[in-house]
């Protein structure tokens, strides 16, 4: 790490540094940490452990960066970074580090969810059962955390019945906003995020999680387009020469090929 650290100090110095590591702020770089961490994401989906390595290399060059960049302004350290974390595992895990019992991981989530809620409350004793939800969270794992919370404290449909009910409803509103409202893009733009926000809790219901899922469902019609535009391109002709209904043929060929 002192090497890391030390290359991280070198990049950000006035004077022989690299001039643009040495213009870049906390919010210029936060985007670049947030690609990094999807990137690392993107390894693992593709097993590909070689790119994992490096990419969890880039991501901790992220937290070394804003570390640097919080010790020049005198915020804090690497070290401080480490030290917050490294008490934050042993508190969160009385189970291992001391003498708790435990005996799933459902009720480890459970404790940990609680250890949680007590620091919380410690921090701000009118504190929102809602806060710390990170706003910058992809919206469906935020609708997801949002609503877990909100569940702990009985806010909750009792089973999936009552969501797909809710969910029926929202795409009814849905559908009239479109009618009567069709130049209100706003309106239809707020019925469009309620649907979605209970199509996340449905995915909650059926303990799915809906960008995992979502992933999974771009993978599949990235691999069917792909499959489509092979055909095209081996029969010399372009996508204006096909119909929709022959491209919909194309596409149910593909979805067959699957399944081989």
């Amino acid at each position: 790490m002192k090497k890391l650290l030390d290359i991280m100090a070198k990049l950000r110095d006035p004077k022989d540094g690299c001039a643009w590591d040495v213009e870049q702020d906390f919010k210029s770089i936060a985007p670049h940490t947030i690609e990094e961490a999807y990137e690392v994401a993107e390894a693992i989906e593709n097993n590909d452990m070689d790119a994992l390595k490096d990419e969890l290399g880039d991501l901790l060059f992220q937290s070394v960066f804003h570390a640097r960049m919080a010790e020049e302004a005198g915020h804090f350290k690497f070290d401080d970074v480490v030290d917050a974390i490294a008490d934050k595992m042993i508190r969160r895990h009385p189970h291992v580090f001391g003498d708790q019992k435990i005996r799933s991981a459902e009720e480890q989530t459970v404790a940990w969810e609680d250890q949680k809620e007590r620091e919380r409350s410690r921090k701000d004793k009118n504190a929102s059962i809602l806060d710390g939800v990170t706003v910058g969270l992809p919206a469906l794992t935020r609708a997801v955390k949002l609503q877990k919370r909100a569940a702990r404290v009985g806010f909750d449909w009792p089973n999936t019945d009552g969501v797909i009910d809710k969910l029926n409803e929202e795409m009814v509103e849905l559908s009239e906003e479109m009618v009567a409202n069709k130049q209100d893009q706003q309106k239809i733009e707020e019925e469009f995020g309620d649907m979605m926000f209970v199509y996340a809790n449905l995915a909650r219901h059926l303990k799915i999680d809906p960008e995992e899922a979502l992933r999974k469902a771009n993978r599949k019609f990235t691999n069917r387009f792909n499959k489509i535009e092979q055909h095209i391109e081996k029969t010399h002709s372009s996508f204006e020469d096909h119909s929709l209904e022959e491209l919909e043929e194309l596409w149910v060929m593909a979805k067959k090929e699957e399944r081989k």
